[in-house]
Formats: C-alpha cells, sequence, structure tokens
C-alpha cells in the first residue's frame, strides 16, 4: 500500500517529533512525544483508565433495544465521553440484546438475559471521561433490584 493510499484513507503520515531517553525503571528505549495518552491518575494510581464491569440482576426493560440505544447514549453524554459508532443486536427467540458502543476513549458494552432479569455491561473509559456516572444512568433506565459493580483500574504501571 502506497503513502499516497494510506492518506486517502485518513492517516496522518506526519509523526509528532519525539526524541528517546532511557527508562531506569524498566531499562528499555522510551518514546517521548507531545501527543496526550490518555493515561490517569485514580486513588494514586497512574493508569489506562476505568473499567468497570457491572451486573444488573431483576432488571426491567433489558429487552428493549431502543431503551437500550438510548440508555447507552445516556451514558456516554453523562460520562463526558465521545461515541464513534454503535451496533446493537436483538436476539430471538428469548430477546436478549448485545452491543457495544465504540468511543473514542473505549467502549461500553450490554449482554442482556430478559429471561432471567439480567444485564452485564463493561464500561470501559480513559481521559478525561468519568464512567462511574453511568451507574446512576443504568439504575434509573432498568430499575435493578441489585446492582454489582467491581472497579479495575487498566494498565497499571505501562
Amino acid at each position: 500500500m502506497s503513502a499516497h493510499t494510506l492518506f486517502q484513507v485518513g492517516m496522518d503520515l506526519e509523526a509528532p517529533s519525539t526524541a528517546q531517553k532511557e527508562d531506569t525503571t524498566h531499562g528499555r528505549p522510551v518514546i517521548e512525544d507531545d501527543r496526550k495518552d490518555h493515561f490517569i491518575t485514580k486513588n494514586g494510581v497512574d493508569c489506562a483508565g476505568m473499567h468497570l464491569i457491572i451486573d444488573l440482576h431483576e432488571a426491567e426493560g433489558i429487552d428493549d433495544i431502543e431503551l437500550i440505544d438510548a440508555t447507552l447514549r445516556d451514558c456516554v453524554e453523562v460520562a463526558g465521553a465521545t461515541l464513534l459508532h454503535m451496533h446493537l443486536h436483538h436476539f430471538t427467540p428469548n430477546s436478549g440484546v448485545s452491543g457495544v458502543a465504540v468511543l473514542a476513549e473505549s467502549h461500553i458494552s450490554i449482554h442482556t438475559w430478559p429471561e432471567r432479569g439480567y444485564a452485564a455491561l463493561d464500561v470501559f473509559m480513559c481521559g478525561d471521561s468519568a464512567p462511574e456516572r453511568c451507574i446512576e444512568v443504568l439504575r434509573r433506565a432498568f430499575k435493578p433490584q441489585r446492582i454489582n459493580v467491581t472497579e479495575l483500574l487498566r494498565g497499571e504501571g505501562a
């Protein structure tokens, strides 16, 4: 593939100025440049971002693809994230929904089992976004009797 072709599909061929230095902790070269890597500091830990694993139990409306679409869009907005693409699939015969909102900051995914009243979500975001704000949006939309949230800090020590 030629450089001209890459440029046509939108890739930036001009790399930012970089300088190498020796990483004394790991003994490997590190590229320093002026690009923001969107790493965050959470509870004193540098990481790639926060990943929430959210389980909704005895939830309502988790077979309603329009409600799910609107709720994920609300999550993106309240978290201060940027939606790039949304894809949801409605299964039959049990009416479960699986899908993903692809974000500039990462993603939100959902998988539902309406026959069990259960929905599993992953909310992973980096940068200045606030994925924890999605929890209240999900609570209002799906009215679960119980919510389990596990928080993971991704990329610790990277």
